[in-house]
């Protein structure tokens, strides 16, 4: 699914954010990213999603080396890649309906083959009554389920989430990792960073940790 090897990471002049990152994971991996903030977490995230480039090393994701990938080969890998990002990046213009159909919209499907499934899935995640709700009038919490369910709407292949529980009280929290568990059992790999040590030692997987741009496994 991707692989990491001696992977380092830096904006412009400064210092390595990421230092000779190396790991692996195979299709149907569910591993949880912890670390303490500022430890380099979301940019290991944005450089999965191909928002950014290593400095050096190398990465692949879904066999293709990213390094010798042009621009216009980028958006078709992106498009099997679901992400939560903590600035959520919803439009503004559309409803919560609208904005978690983007990405089935994008490919082309037609309203009639999903709109069941995009409000079952925004009455799991309880937003159902908010359908229509435009995003400036969403709380955190309900802007971070609507950008979730974005996310997991069409079934990526691989599920990138930073801090996806941070804004939800732990009932909600514990039903969203159901959600992901249950998409991991259907075949999404899944990369999830957070602070929450109780939504790890619920789910039971294993654990990358970050610190000072240095990965381990714990």
């Amino acid at each position: 699914m991707l692989r990491l090897e001696n992977v380092g990471l830096r904006y412009g002049d400064g210092p390595e954010v990421l230092k000779d990152v190396t790991f692996s994971m195979l299709p149907g991996d569910f591993f949880f990213l912890t670390g303490s903030s500022g430890a380099g977490k979301s940019s290991l995230l944005k450089l999965l999603f191909l928002a950014l480039k290593p400095t050096r090393g190398h990465l692949q994701i879904f066999g293709e080396d990213v390094g010798s990938l042009s621009h216009h080969r980028l958006p078709p890998i992106r498009r099997r890649i679901g992400v939560v990002f903590q600035e959520f990046r919803l439009l503004d213009h559309l409803s919560t309906y609208d904005n978690v159909a983007l990405p089935l919209r994008v490919a082309g499907k037609a309203e009639t083959s999903y709109r069941r499934d995009v409000m079952d899935l925004l009455d799991w995640v309880g937003l159902a009554e908010k359908s229509s709700s435009l995003p400036p009038v969403l709380s955190g919490g309900e802007k971070q389920r609507a950008a979730i369910a974005r996310a997991v709407i069409a079934k990526p292949q691989l599920l990138l989430a930073d801090e996806p529980t941070g804004n939800v009280d732990p009932v909600l929290a514990k039903r969203l990792l159901h959600l992901f568990l249950e998409l991991n059992r259907l075949g999404t790999t899944m990369l999830i960073a957070t602070h929450d040590r109780g939504l790890v030692r619920q789910a039971e997987r294993p654990v990358l940790n970050l610190e000072e741009g240095v990965l381990s496994l714990q």
